[in-house]
């Protein structure tokens, strides 16, 4: 046998041992997989990114898809087990409740084990916010540094920024990742935006606008709905109140119902349930009167985020 035989052998039998071990391993975990998914929700891996490099070897890619996998899961169950609590009631602008501490370990394994898995770095940049923004913008600026012409890396650190009311940095970052080649023009006109009027409700708008556009994960386009429901309802009950006050200023007194405040609020914008003359929030639920009629709410089976 030739040595360039010998060592074709021996790469094959290494080749078999790996796999062999892997899908032993993967036996393992599905038996156990059940009864450790409490346990595993809470502890801390037991392996870091660089360790678990090092031993996975050729198979990084592979690893990286099982912790990603793993990631999505253990985010996955914590809904569920919050769902199984609450009547199974969970809004998705409302991840702080979840208690997802084990999330941030997780995607640094899943993006040291594959730098250019930029999944993985969206999805961190638009739940870990909730759990720890620091945790986030460490994620965010790891993909940037391994992915330096990802403009949408940039877009969303941009956007963390701008969460966390740091206007001038979110100018900064959204001006850097403007300057990347086929970073879309809007990218200018946002670092602009962020300086100017960052904390305002237009510059949210186009915020969530953006990351809606650019997302291609139902999930993540549906917690943005959500959000832009809410900037919608606060503008329909700026109004309201608005019309409320001139109801007072002309009767003396505020509408003790929406029929007696349909005389200001004809020619609005605002949508009316034609049975009851209440306006309607964004999810198709009428608004409350409250404090006498002096002043509007949601209602309590509104699916508008308060």
């Amino acid at each position: 046998m030739t040595p360039r035989m010998k060592t074709d052998l021996l790469l094959a039998i290494l080749l078999v041992i790996c796999l062999s071990g892997a899908v032993g391993a993967s036996r393992w975990l599905d038996h156990h997989d059940h009864d450790s998914a409490n346990r595993f929700a809470e502890e801390q891996l037991y392996l870091s990114g660089r360790t678990a490099r090092r031993l996975t070897l050729a198979f990084n890619g592979v690893a990286a898809d099982w912790y990603w996998m793993r990631s999505l899961q253990y985010v996955g169950r914590k809904i569920v087990k919050f769902e199984d609590e609450h009547d199974g009631r969970f809004e998705l602008n409302d991840l702080s409740s979840l208690d997802l501490r084990l999330l941030a370990s997780l995607l640094d394994v899943t993006t040291t084990l594959d730098p250019q898995f930029i999944p993985a770095y969206e999805y961190g940049a638009l739940i870990l916010p909730e759990v720890s923004p620091d945790q986030a913008v460490v994620l965010l600026n790891k993909g940037i540094a391994a992915n330096p012409n990802s403009s949408r890396l940039y877009q969303h650190l941009g956007y963390i920024y701008w969460q966390r009311k740091d206007y001038a940095r979110a100018s900064e970052v959204y001006a850097a990742g403007a300057k990347l080649p086929g970073a879309p023009a809007w990218m200018t006109a946002m670092a602009a935006r962020m300086k100017a009027e960052g904390g305002s409700r237009a510059a949210a708008r186009e915020m969530y606008q953006r990351l809606y556009e650019s997302s291609d994960d139902a999930s993540v386009k549906e917690m943005v709905q959500h959000h832009l429901m809410r900037l919608d309802s606060l503008d329909d009950r700026d109004e309201i109140k608005q019309r409320l006050n001139d109801y007072r200023a002309q009767f003396g007194r505020c509408p003790a119902s929406w029929q007696e405040a349909a005389v200001v609020l004809r020619g609005t914008r605002l949508r009316i349930d034609t049975a009851g003359g209440a306006p309607v929030d964004p999810s198709g639920v009428p608004y409350r009167l409250v404090n006498g009629g002096c002043d509007v709410d949601l209602d309590e089976s509104s699916k508008v985020a308060r």
